[in-house]
């Protein structure tokens, strides 16, 4: 599965429990910005939920 570098990082940030707000802070970007990744995200991953986007994450060595 190909990800961008910035899926990468919201999807870290996602593991670390920050909300879509914290995101958008922390990467100076727009909230409708880290809602287009994380609708993106959970479309390579074919996950439903915030859980199983972390669990594929890791099984994927995505994350640490």
């Amino acid at each position: 599965m190909k990800l961008t570098k910035r899926e990468r990082e919201v999807l870290q940030l996602i593991s670390e429990e920050l909300t879509t707000k914290e995101i958008a802070e922390r990467l100076g970007v727009s909230v409708s910005t880290i809602e287009t990744h994380r609708r993106n995200l959970f479309q390579k991953t074919q996950s439903q939920s915030v859980v199983g986007l972390v669990k594929e994450a890791l099984r994927l060595k995505l994350i640490n």
